[in-house]
């Protein structure tokens, strides 16, 4: 059980092939499938399905930027687990890759429910990333 004294928040956030991170921190955002929601000291328990987009996580007044592509938060006593399919730091986001992946799924053919969701998933991430690069999506 957290410290209830402690204001800190125990972030890791997991990839298929790494932990990109592990810190302490003040708040953390991230993005939901369906909106954004700020995480700080003693929140409530949950789960939440994340969206493509910023996950912002703020630690002795200095904020740290990451595209964070789906996947799931957890948080429970004072810690917040985010697992992604990758988790980028903003400056290093590719926004000609990004804008090259959004004109290809928005031409891309989609006849079917499965392939409809391919494109849409495709435009979305594409979309988060110019978000996060501060490109118009």
């Amino acid at each position: 059980m957290a410290d209830p004294q402690s204001n800190e928040l125990h972030v890791s956030v997991v990839t298929p092939e790494q932990t990109v991170l592990e810190t302490v921190a003040d708040f953390v955002t991230v993005p939901l499938f369906d909106g954004e929601i700020g995480i700080g000291h003693q929140h409530s328990p949950m789960i939440g399905r994340l969206g493509y987009g910023e996950m912002r996580v703020r630690s002795a007044g200095a904020t740290v930027r990451y595209y964070v592509d789906g996947g799931f938060v957890q948080v429970e006593d004072d810690r917040i687990a985010v697992l992604t399919g990758r988790a980028v730091l903003a400056d290093q986001v590719d926004a000609a890759a990004a804008t090259a992946q959004l004109a290809e799924a928005q031409g891309r053919p989609a006849s079917g429910p499965e392939e409809i969701a391919v494109r849409d998933r495709l435009v979305s991430q594409a979309r988060g990333q110019l978000r996060v690069a501060g490109k118009k999506a």
